[in-house]
């Protein structure tokens, strides 16, 4: 395995990096502005990036733009999109914009009306309701409003494959969420000042940053391996890696969303501070697509 990026990998990464700082959340209350979801919204469809897998990429590229979307805050749909545009390619379909279906909600669902979803051998699709706020601020959920309809057969290696791919979405995600919490605490701990220093110069948070740092690095290592596994490895294998790095990067993430909070200090607890916009996120992507496969199909009546 060559942890190396390619040219193509450095500057799909680096796109998907300035379209966040560009056009994500800055702040809280930029989760409000509707002008701005709106641009994001077009700017990210005009990508195609929610048709990567149907394009060639490999899970890696995936895993790339879904870590730098989780870290930049970006609001509006892209896995949930991606993992439904995977999944229909087992059936040589294009379903158009979908979103997935799991435990019979989608979580990624923000203006969209079409969810996909998968029982023990085959692929449905459901209408969705309206969509609403919930836990996480970046993303609006949606629960089906109609009777499923089966559309197609799915071999059990290809869910395999596909649930491989959902796993390092999500972990990917998680990755991106961690890192842009530990980014913002160590702004803050580079300008706030106690006792005439600032307080990234105390050890005690020094050290909480530092292990921090080391925990985003373990993840990092996790994910890459499962993402390349999801093209290189078979379906067995790749899902066996994308479970370690789902419970890795879901404990990490975690953690390193909570010291963020416990870097800032009383300002940490705040609605204004968007440390808690991270957490939110880590904790719902956490839930999304568990590591057994009959916790993730879903039978609706």
């Amino acid at each position: 395995m060559d942890v190396r990026l390619t040219s193509e990998q450095q500057q799909l990464r680096d796109a998907a990096a300035k379209l966040s700082a560009d056009l994500a959340a800055s702040s809280v209350a930029d989760l409000d502005d509707a002008a701005r979801v709106a641009r994001l919204e077009k700017t990210v469809a005009g990508t195609r990036w929610r048709r990567l897998r149907r394009d060639g990429a490999s899970g890696v590229e995936v895993a790339l733009v879904a870590e730098e979307f989780a870290r930049g805050l970006v609001d509006v749909p892209f896995v949930g999109p991606v993992l439904a545009d995977d999944l229909a390619r087992c059936l040589d379909a294009d379903t158009g914009q979908a979103t997935m279906v799991s435990e019979g909600s989608a979580a990624d669902a923000r203006g969209l009306r079409l969810g996909l979803g998968i029982d023990e051998e085959s692929i449905f699709t459901v209408e969705l309701g309206v969509d609403m706020a919930g836990v996480d601020l970046t993303r609006r959920t949606a629960t089906p409003c109609g009777a499923p309809e089966h559309v197609g057969r799915i071999s059990a290696q290809h869910r395999d494959s596909w649930h491989a791919l959902a796993l390092v979405a999500t972990s990917a995600d998680m990755l991106g969420a961690a890192r842009g919490a530990l980014e913002l605490a160590t702004d803050y701990a580079k300008l706030r000042q106690q006792y005439g220093k600032t307080i990234g110069s105390y050890q005690a948070v020094a050290h909480l940053l530092a292990e921090s740092l080391a925990l985003i690095a373990g993840s990092t290592s996790v994910l890459w391996y499962a993402a390349w596994a999801v093209d290189e490895l078979s379906p067995a294998e790749a899902l066996e890696a994308g479970r370690v790095a789902k419970v890795y990067c879901a404990q990490a993430a975690r953690t390193v969303c909570e010291t963020a909070i416990q870097v800032h200090g009383g300002i940490g607890n705040t609605w204004d501070c968007l440390a808690h916009v991270y957490l939110r996120r880590v904790l719902v992507s956490a839930g999304l697509w568990p590591v057994a496969l009959k916790e993730i199909t879903i039978g609706l009546s």
